[in-house]
């Protein structure tokens, strides 16, 4: 399969996903059921037809409103749907159109909800963290168990470092953050490194214009999960984790 055909062909997948991400991200951490009831209109409670569900299309035919009751349907639900599109094909486009490609495209998958959910409620659910983990182990020993090892030592290294962090600092790091790092490293390998450096960069980054916008005594107590910036530390390690460790090693070691 050429590069471009598994593009095309990850990009509407990725866009299918992305409408279950939606799914996940509101139920997930409400404990409800992600597949009962049907999708529906929270206000009105309409069940949605199919032609009403389909990914980004229908959120623009229904110009963003419910067809039955006219409530407001948040922009979020294209937004993820096409984020999730476009981070699919842009996987494609990175590794290949081949067996390479699987890893860092579940990666990615994974980092979506992971986000999404701990911006809305500052928790990383177990569930996802967990599966994660067997996914990323499973993957490896399918498709390359020479890299396991690797692998390993990198979530337990990444996992202990942000744990060693959590008991330093508990108030600004918790244990959903030590999990998920540890996950990062068994997905990336030896490029979870420059995954968590740009995870703590973007973090104090954000921090700090929080404290020069607030100002310092209310700045200091706002509070900010972490597990979207490690999962943007994800993409970037992602496209160019390895790239990274290969020039710092070839400039400082």
């Amino acid at each position: 399969m050429s590069t471009g055909a598994g593009m095309a062909i990850a990009a509407l997948f990725g866009a299918l996903i992305g409408s279950f991400f939606n799914v996940v991200i509101w139920r997930l951490p409400r404990g409800e059921s992600l597949n009962h009831p049907r999708s529906h209109c929270p206000k009105c409670q309409t069940q949605l037809k199919p032609w009403e569900n389909l990914p980004i299309v229908s959120w623009l035919v229904l110009r963003g409103r419910c067809r039955t009751c006219g409530e407001k349907i948040s922009a979020r639900y294209p937004l993820v749907e096409a984020l999730t599109a476009l981070s699919f094909a842009a996987v494609v486009l990175a590794y290949g159109a081949d067996r390479d490609v699987w890893l860092p495209l579940v990666f990615v998958g994974l980092l979506i909800p992971i986000a999404f959910i701990d911006f809305d409620h500052r928790i990383i659910p177990n569930k996802l963290t967990l599966l994660g983990a067997i996914l990323a182990i499973a993957l490896l020993i399918g498709l390359d168990r020479d890299a396991l090892v690797e692998h390993l030592i990198a979530g337990a290294a990444a996992g202990l470092f942000f744990l060693v962090a959590a008991i330093a600092y508990p108030a600004g790091m918790g244990m959903g953050d030590v999990k998920l790092a540890g996950v990062m490293g068994l997905f990336l390998g030896r490029a979870v490194g420059p995954a968590l450096l740009m995870a703590l960069l973007l973090g104090t980054v954000v921090g700090v214009a929080i404290i020069a916008r607030k100002g310092s005594a209310e700045g200091r107590k706002t509070a900010v999960p972490f597990g979207p910036f490690l999962a943007l530390g994800g993409f970037i390690a992602v496209f160019a984790g390895d790239e990274i460790v290969d020039w710092y090693l070839d400039n400082f070691v």
